[in-house]
């Protein structure tokens, strides 16, 4: 079967729903405190729980993903990821919900790893920074429609959001009987699991790009997290309020998004990663001095427009300098450093605002994101002159075929 745009389209749909694992549930925290009979530190667990799980078998999945056709294993997680959302909606107790979660975080696992595989199966060169460019719009999608869509829920009650999570269940059946199988079989499929994605990570450029991954969602889960209770708890505003406004940072990444093929004509990647992070950083750092609805308005979308920036360059990135036996390896730990980063969030800055404020949260993570820039402006070097022989070569093979 022809891989087609339908087919695409597909990918990005299963990107949607990766993304909304942790997205949709961030405007609605602050609602469920109350009938959880729990605290706003313990609540961020409901995404720690999702993101740790997701991040530990994304490893466990990379283990054999370079040796199993892709429909087997996203097909059953799409069905875990839908199941666990329908029993989520019944649920009433904080603890069973965590257990829940972690369930859940099993099915989302393989979602984002086989996206990008399936990429790196059938597009090459320039064709590979398109696809990732779509795939990376429909997760700019589901940051800007999984807020709103979990603060529209919220308003017919606290756990109405989980109840979306079951659409992953029908779209499994359209996966399961129309999306074409792209793995390609070898004679040494037998070697290729996860060992030879953790050998890959000798390359300094594979590692850093990895840590790259790790820091954007560690960012983007500080302003998922904690500016919902900014807008609630300081500025006095509703859940779905919260979830507009999270929209808005999606808007600012879609748009960012569709001009990063322009701009990776005119700059490279790392340059690109660079501005992003200092974007991302700087309006971290400003919403800790923001203290209306009117100021936290722009700084929300100058972070869309860095994390869109980032997640797509370091995303094609790490696609074009992973070597070609280890991919699905190096691509599965790419995704689960993200996911770390996810889970490592909530918890590190959870215990931040526990013996400080909001503000300290927020200047902590505009800290950060402005010394990952430094860091990654500082090594450009090693990534330029390396990198672009080998995006080179990539093409030159490309047009032999």
């Amino acid at each position: 079967m022809q891989f087609k745009n339908i087919h695409l389209l597909m990918l990005c749909i299963t990107a949607f729903f990766a993304m909304a694992g942790g997205a949709l549930l961030a405007p609605v925290l602050p609602d469920m405190v109350e009938p959880l009979q729990t605290t706003s530190h313990e609540i961020g667990l409901l995404i720690s729980a999702f993101t740790l799980s997701t991040a530990i078998f994304t490893l466990v999945i990379g283990h054999f993903i370079d040796r199993v056709n892709r429909k087997k294993i996203l097909v059953p997680c799409l069905v875990i990821y839908g199941l666990t959302g329908l029993v989520s909606y019944f649920t009433s107790g904080l603890q069973l919900l965590l257990i829940l979660r972690f369930i859940q975080g099993i099915g989302a696992a393989a979602l984002l790893p086989l996206t990008m595989l399936v990429i790196a199966d059938v597009y090459k060169g320039h064709e590979s920074l398109h696809a990732m460019s779509m795939v990376s719009m429909a997760l700019a999608i589901g940051s800007v429609s999984a807020p709103l869509i979990g603060g529209v829920l919220a308003s017919f009650g606290w756990n109405y959001p989980f109840l979306f999570y079951t659409l992953s269940l029908p779209f499994a059946f359209v996966v399961l009987t129309s999306l074409p199988e792209t793995r390609v079989q070898s004679n040494n499929d037998d070697h290729k699991d996860i060992t030879n994605g953790f050998k890959a990570l000798k390359e300094l450029r594979v590692t850093y790009t990895i840590f790259q991954g790790f820091m954007i969602f560690f960012l983007l889960y500080a302003v998922l997290v904690y500016v919902p209770f900014m807008i609630e708890n300081v500025l006095g505003y509703t859940a779905k309020e919260a979830g507009l406004m999270l929209a808005f940072q999606g808007i600012a990444i879609i748009l960012t998004i569709s001009r990063v093929k322009s701009l990776a004509s005119k700059y490279s990647k790392t340059m690109i990663i660079t501005a992003a992070f200092v974007l991302a950083g700087l309006a971290l750092l400003s919403l800790s001095f923001a203290h209306s609805i009117v100021a936290v308005f722009p700084l929300i979308l100058l972070f869309g427009a860095g994390y869109g920036l980032a997640q797509t360059a370091i995303d094609t990135q790490i696609i074009d300098i992973a070597p070609s036996e280890s991919k699905g390896g190096v691509l599965s730990i790419h995704n689960a450093m993200k996911f770390f980063g996810s889970c490592l969030s909530p918890i590190v800055l959870g215990i931040v605002l526990s013996h400080f404020d909001l503000d300290t949260v927020f200047r902590i993570a505009g800290f950060f994101g402005l010394l990952v820039a430094l860091m990654t402006y500082l090594m450009k070097d090693s990534f330029e002159n390396s990198g672009d022989e080998h995006i080179k070569e990539t093409e030159k093979i490309a047009l032999s075929h």
